[in-house]
């Protein structure tokens, strides 16, 4: 939090998805980072998938450069892929958001299936390798507001929990009644910082499916992506963020 105001993390992913739908060297990553920054972003978040669909190897470091320039933290979403775990360490971010990933899916679809046993031994040598090897890095997982989930995250040696918000910001988009999401999201803080970890949240917000959570005062930080690079089609990254920035400033956490 900066000031009692949550955090607003911009994933900047869907600026390489333009790029790469051509293969050319436009739009800029790093604009679309210093341009964030510049307007009221409090961090970047990139993700460097196994089938590198949009943000490239490259681009990680690139995007490292700018945020180091303005003092504000990389957080870079990623699997536990061995391959993708030894880029993190090589680009030593601020903030690791571990979370599942299919090759045939669209965007992430759920939170990281931490019951099954295979996935959370997969899951607890990637954070426990990442800590040994990145000084003070900060991991998240990417989970369900389940407290069965939470009871297996909260045996890791994690910083936060993103809840993904995904399913909440589809029935608010259909105009139909979330409060049971509010309701998971209350216990879900609840518990996690009953154990001293942080609790963000994710996936599918826009301006308004966004309002609800921040009058709960329920996640100390955001990070929202498609929308915003969509909206700034008509709008303008600069536009988007200031004013998304706005609405965040007007819901202190107290």
């Amino acid at each position: 939090m900066s000031n009692g105001i949550p955090r607003l993390g911009i994933n900047i992913d869907h600026v390489a998805t333009l790029r790469q739908a051509r293969g050319e060297e436009y739009p800029s990553i790093v604009d679309a980072a210093q341009v964030s920054l510049l307007n009221g972003a409090d961090q970047i978040t990139i993700h460097l998938r196994e089938d590198r669909r949009h943000i490239q190897d490259y681009d990680v470091e690139a995007v490292r450069l700018v945020t180091k320039r303005y003092g504000k933290p990389l957080n870079l979403e990623m699997g536990v892929n061995p391959e993708i775990v030894e880029i993190a360490i090589a680009s030593s971010p601020e903030w690791i958001c571990i979370v599942p990933e299919k090759r045939e899916e669209k965007t992430t679809e759920g939170g990281l299936d931490l019951l099954d046993d295979d996935n959370f031994i997969r899951v607890e040598e990637a954070v426990k390798k990442l800590k040994s090897s990145i000084k003070d890095i900060k991991i998240s997982l990417f989970l369900e507001a389940k407290i069965e989930t939470l009871l297996r995250a909260k045996e890791l040696p994690i910083d936060a929990v993103e809840i993904h918000t995904g399913e909440f910001a589809q029935v608010f988009a259909n105009g139909d009644d979330y409060s049971k999401f509010i309701e998971q999201y209350k216990s879900a803080r609840e518990f996690l910082n009953n154990h001293k970890i942080a609790c963000h949240a994710g996936h599918g917000l826009t301006d308004e499916s966004v309002v609800p959570l921040l009058e709960s005062k329920i996640f100390e930080e955001y990070n929202i992506g498609h929308w915003i690079i969509c909206h700034s089609l008509f709008n303008g990254l600069a536009n988007t963020i200031k004013s998304l920035k706005a609405t965040f400033e007007a819901h202190p956490l107290k």
